[in-house]
């Protein structure tokens, strides 16, 4: 079994203030009906962060008054952080959850527990794009050289969470368990927000799902400051040097990337993923 501290502390970045004890064990017993939202380094715009605003705006009927008044990170606690963990303890079903662990760190009562998870799954170019610009202005992390050695360290697994391609092909390959995947939200955000409603069972009328979509733009998300991470202490980020919420859009690694890297990109991914069986929103 993995630990937290021994997947943060063998990377390239500075997380050890973060490298709470997560205890995990095979015969661990999960609350029933957690609402689970994990997805693999989407640290920032296009990640998990819009994807917990939209499960937010769903679960209030599209009422933005708690997304506007609640930090996301008290809204949708994050498990792998100390005080997220302690909150999550406490927070009474139906309960919303939120991770970038691989599926190895989870209690083998996942299999059994009535958990739905959403997946939220990027573009991994983006990802790099993303989580490179992430890394220069938190300062848990270390600063990275350039976006050609970061690109390096992200195709060998050498960056926080470990390999991308293992936790993709990990928690796909989850058994018998309600999974939802969520590629590239902006394209037809209506349309995810029906189909995530759906997978939960909520019923939403059509008022409350144009307010869900109209309150959780990338756009609005940007705006309010209890979820742009604006609120985030400076011990943490230097809100100088950017903001984590940039642009909102798929397939920016283009304005990133150059021919040779991309081309670099597309011989690993070829190779690591090859024969599964999965389809992706940006193939």
């Amino acid at each position: 079994m993995y630990s937290l501290c021994h997947l943060i502390l063998n990377t390239t970045f500075k997380l050890q203030c973060w490298a709470y004890p997560l205890q995990t064990h095979s015969n661990h017993r999960l609350s029933p009906e957690p609402l689970v939202v994990s997805g693999p380094l989407t640290l920032s715009s296009l990640g998990t962060s819009w994807m917990l605003e939209i499960l937010s705006l769903i679960r209030s009927d599209g009422d933005p008054s708690w997304v506007c008044s609640v930090l996301n990170w008290d809204r949708v606690p994050w498990v792998e952080y100390g005080p997220g963990l302690e909150a999550a303890r406490k927070y009474l079903p139906p309960r919303l959850l939120c991770f970038h662990l691989p599926v190895q760190l989870f209690p083998k009562s996942l299999q059994r527990s009535k958990a739905k998870i959403i997946y939220t799954l990027r573009c991994p170019k983006d990802v790099v794009v993303s989580l490179y610009h992430f890394s220069r202005i938190v300062r848990l992390f270390k600063d990275p050289d350039s976006l050609d050695c970061f690109l390096e360290d992200f195709l060998s697994g050498n960056v926080l969470y470990g390999s991308w391609f293992h936790h993709v092909t990990g928690w796909m390959g989850l058994k018998n368990h309600p999974l939802h995947g969520s590629g590239c939200l902006p394209q037809d955000l209506q349309g995810s927000v029906r189909r995530i409603c759906h997978f939960l069972g909520k019923e939403l009328s059509e008022e409350q799902v144009a307010a869900v979509v109209e309150n959780a733009s990338f756009q609005s998300m940007k705006g309010n400051k209890m979820s742009n991470f604006s609120q985030l202490s400076d011990e943490y980020m230097d809100h100088q040097k950017g903001e984590l919420l940039r642009k909102g859009i798929c397939g920016d690694w283009r304005n990133h990337l150059s021919e040779a890297q991309s081309q670099r990109f597309n011989t690993v991914f070829r190779e690591r993923m090859q024969g599964l069986g999965l389809t992706f929103p940006w193939d």
